[in-house]
């Protein structure tokens, strides 16, 4: 396998040499929060160590940090705020503690993207969080490695490209967006988006989208004519990713309890793939609680 950034916010991933049978699975992540208090570390490190168990991969599609608790931030509260990050280094303080997190997975982390949190620290106080935990992943855990983890914009695409058989070739792709618009969508879920999405994203396979926290896998029928000028039927599989912020807790108080919002569901996708034949079976599957 061999990864390369091929643009700014084009991540190009090569499989060779496989074969009928090869799998391998990926780890679609986003919304992490992982400096607030109401992360489920606990279950985004089992979900980790799944992607060791299974010798795979793992891609953050934005929000990793929460970075809300800066001096000057009007969202700041104590009451979410770590113990170990109430000093006055806060920014570089939830890095140094995010590297020693990821550090033991960080030869199987392929992308670090940013979501509007780490977009509005840079915007707001000029500090690129999501750059700064790549490059200390990278200087610390990787630095007798070969493996480099690279950082992605709020959008992008993952091409993801398989060699079968020496001279068989295909292609998947990947389109993901971190999300807009309202946080929440407790009743639509940001289902909505998705027609909006395949009405423009016509050559994407898969689509991925984050921050509102809520979840769902939805198959979207296309038709193409392809070069031969046959009428080819397919899916386009659009998914959400709901993370590791459980904002809900036991509905007694917070945030979300306030505002009345129902709890929403923790986790993440896994992007199943499979050689079948001359060809690449690809499945989103669930890991959610």
């Amino acid at each position: 396998m061999k990864i390369e950034q091929t643009s700014r916010n084009v991540l190009t991933v090569r499989f060779s040499d496989i074969s009928d049978g090869w799998e391998y699975w990926i780890l679609l992540r986003s919304d992490a929060h992982h400096d607030h208090k109401r992360c489920n570390r606990q279950l985004e490190k089992r979900h980790l160590d799944m992607v060791v168990e299974r010798n795979g991969m793992w891609f953050s599609f934005g929000d990793l940090f929460d970075a809300m608790q800066g001096r000057y931030d009007p969202r700041r509260s104590q009451d979410e705020i770590r113990s170990e990050d109430v000093v006055q280094d806060y920014y570089g303080s939830i890095v140094r503690h995010a590297t020693e997190f990821y550090g033991p997975y960080a030869r199987q982390c392929g992308l670090l993207a940013r979501g509007n949190h780490e977009s509005s620290t840079v915007k707001n106080v000029g500090t690129d969080l999501t750059s700064n935990l790549a490059f200390h992943l990278n200087s610390e855990y990787l630095v007798d490695d070969d493996y480099h983890i690279y950082t992605g914009c709020f959008g992008g695409w993952v091409r993801l490209m398989f060699t079968m058989y020496e001279t068989t070739r295909r292609t998947l792709r990947l389109k993901y967006f971190h999300g807009a618009g309202g946080s929440v969508a407790p009743v639509t879920k940001g289902v909505i988006q998705t027609a909006r999405q395949a009405a423009f994203l016509s050559n994407a396979d898969i689509v991925i989208n984050g921050h509102n926290h809520q979840s769902y896998i939805l198959p979207i029928a296309t038709e193409r004519l392809n070069r031969s000028g046959r009428v080819e039927r397919g899916i386009q599989w659009h998914g959400r990713i709901p993370g590791y912020k459980d904002e809900y807790g036991d509905g007694g108080d917070g945030y979300a309890v306030e505002k009345g919002y129902p709890p929403n569901p923790l986790g993440a996708l896994w992007l199943h793939l499979v050689c079948e034949g001359k060809n690449i079976k690809h499945t989103l599957v669930p890991e959610i609680r």
